[in-house]
């Protein structure tokens, strides 16, 4: 390992070619009181609240306390939902027309968990009833206009986006989409779900406005809970997926978010029942309900596998995304740090008891509470891309081309390459371009050569503010049979400890939690870790793909520290501890060559 030259060669970079490329961290999923969801929980930041926290500035929260940073982020879009965008926050001035309406006023006024609560569930019908296209034009032209302001290309890089929240009429399953623009220019509305449930129809309008000249992508969130519906096996309507519509949908959607506050999307132990770590940060069930998500079509790495399936059998595969990850906070900004986690829904759940965390006091029960899915809730996360710069173009570019990954909260550096001949001396600084002549990178595709297998060359490098790196693993899926499978491999232990071959898993480095205090095991773990990896199983007529998880060592979870704080037990329905980690997108292998 070379300390300083992986330092040199990965982070420190200027604007070029690929081997001078810098990571860059942000948030691509932020509420403000333009949503109406946000605002019924006691959000009053606006668009320009929500950049100046991204800058490192403290934020207000709508339960009266500030947050803030503990550094600033690279990139941020504020993602509001396109329905009903805007509406709540026009009637509180009071030369709107329904500022005084008694009706309105149940809404504008709520003010306590029931009452808010109750908004949240019967807004729907009245917003409907009093819809204005003119307030959603102006709220939009606002979060237009603040995205505009507040780019600093070099400093922070604002996208104009929103939210595209549809669901699945029949079941409710998730079909959510965050809508992100290339440029500084826009439609004068967005395209919501009072258009279309169908996202199908959200493409086409998409594929319109590359046609006149405003580029955009849509990142799918939330396929947990999607009841099976985010990476289904047909079409929206049922129909059998063709190749046109895995051109749209990739087209449209290069990128998926596989975590956030709502729960990590990788994986599920029902689909990857010998992956020690699959059962992390799992909400079990569809948004805004209790109704249990289905896992199967919900999850990214079957929809890696079921989309190699595909390519082999019907020459097309809808499901070469890459991956991010965000927040989805609806006050306005996040922190990210599971001893400073302040939940998602404003004043619902800004304290442990509305998190669930810590047990009510009879004598202070809330009338008409209910508990929701607020204790699977997580302090996830943000997205990493690599890019020449920091700005619209280029970061917009990375996620084109995939080259980014997603981290549950932690500023994890990884950097994951695959190709025939290289060589661990390309962590150098002098050599890295050879990385990029040599192979591709993460979201790259890895196509058949004569020359034999390939390898890959993985780093990764410790968050300074958070626990030390435990293990390294590649996960592999592939086709054999005309059926897909999967393999996690630790391919780089910390403390000098080797991958037992047999098992192809790193031992245990002893890092424990101690629950009373949250203290941790020091002395154990690594700052960085890297490997040059080769797929001892590697069949060159095989399609798969291959993508990296870097675990921490373990720490407390927030709902733990929430109780050791309160004096109490932490919750048993979860788990007292986790392992924070980030996920690369993946490169996938093409035997056709």
């Amino acid at each position: 390992m070379r300390k300083a030259a992986l330092v040199v060669a990965l982070v420190c970079a200027t604007a070029g070619s690929g081997a001078e490329r810098q990571v860059y961290f942000g948030d691509l999923h932020i509420h403000t009181r333009y949503s109406f969801d946000a605002f019924l929980f006691g959000t009053r930041t606006d668009p320009d609240d929500a950049y100046a926290f991204a800058r490192g500035e403290p934020l207000r929260h709508p339960s009266g306390f500030d947050v803030q940073l503990s550094r600033a982020l690279d990139f941020y879009a504020v993602t509001d939902h396109g329905f009903y965008l805007g509406m709540w926050s026009a009637m509180t001035d009071p030369a709107h027309p329904l500022h005084g309406d008694p009706d309105a006023r149940t809404y504008l006024d709520a003010k306590t968990t029931p009452e808010r609560s109750r908004a949240f569930r019967t807004a729907g019908q009245f917003l409907t009833d009093n819809f204005s296209e003119a307030d959603v034009r102006s709220a939009w032209a606002e979060i237009v206009a603040s995205a505009n302001r507040n780019y600093t290309p070099g400093e922070l890089t604002t996208f104009i986006a929103y939210e595209y929240t549809s669901s699945y009429p029949t079941d409710r399953g998730n079909l959510h989409r965050n809508v992100v623009f290339r440029g500084d220019t826009a439609p004068s509305m967005p395209f919501s779900r009072l258009d279309s449930l169908n996202p199908e129809d959200l493409w086409a309008w998409m594929d319109l406005q590359r046609q006149r000249g405003m580029d955009v992508i849509s990142i799918p969130h939330n396929s947990n809970g999607s009841n099976g519906r985010m990476f289904a096996l047909t079409q929206t309507d049922g129909t059998p997926i063709d190749a046109a519509y895995a051109t749209r949908r990739m087209r449209n959607e290069p990128l998926i978010e596989n975590t956030q506050i709502k729960g990590t999307s990788d994986t599920h132990p029902f689909l990857s029942p010998n992956d020690e770590w699959a059962d992390f940060e799992i909400m079990p069930h569809r948004v805004a309900t209790l109704l249990r998500s289905r896992p199967q079509g919900s999850y990214a790495r079957e929809a890696w596998r079921n989309g190699l399936v595909m390519q082999e059998r019907d020459g097309l595969n809808p499901y070469r995304f890459g991956v991010v990850g965000s927040s989805d906070t609806h006050n306005s900004g996040d922190v990210f740090d599971e001893d400073r986690f302040v939940s998602k829904v404003g004043t619902l759940d800004s304290d442990p008891v509305g998190r669930g965390s810590v047990p009510v006091n009879p004598a202070e029960e809330i009338p008409g509470y209910r508990e929701g899915s607020n204790i699977y809730f997580g302090a996830s996360g943000l997205a990493a891309a690599w890019a020449d710069e920091n700005s619209r173009s280029a970061l917009f570019d990375a996620f084109r081309r995939r080259e980014t990954y997603s981290t549950t909260g932690t500023w994890i550096r990884l950097r994951f390459f695959g190709g025939y001949g290289l060589s661990e001396d390309m962590l150098d600084a002098a050599s890295v371009s050879q990385a990029y002549a040599s192979g591709v990178p993460m979201g790259g595709d890895l196509v058949r050569q004569e020359s034999g297998a390939p390898g890959f060359l993985v780093w990764a490098a410790q968050d300074p503010q958070a626990a030390k790196l435990q293990r390294l693993q590649i996960v592999k899926g592939w086709v054999a049979d005309n059926r897909s499978h999967e393999q996690v491999y630790d391919v780089a232990c910390s403390d000098g400890l080797a991958v037992d071959p047999d098992t192809h898993r790193c031992p245990d480095n002893g890092a424990i939690v101690d629950i009373s205090d949250c203290s941790i095991t020091e002395g154990v773990g690594a700052s960085e870790l890297s490997a040059l990896w080769h797929d001892p199983y590697f069949d060159p007529d095989q399609r798969a793909f291959y993508y990296v998880r870097v675990l921490e060592n373990p720490t407390c979870r927030w709902s733990t520290w929430d109780a050791v704080r309160a004096g109490t037990a932490p919750r048993g329905s979860v788990p007292a501890t986790i392992q924070e980690r980030a996920f690369s997108s993946p490169i996938w292998y093409d035997p056709a060559g």
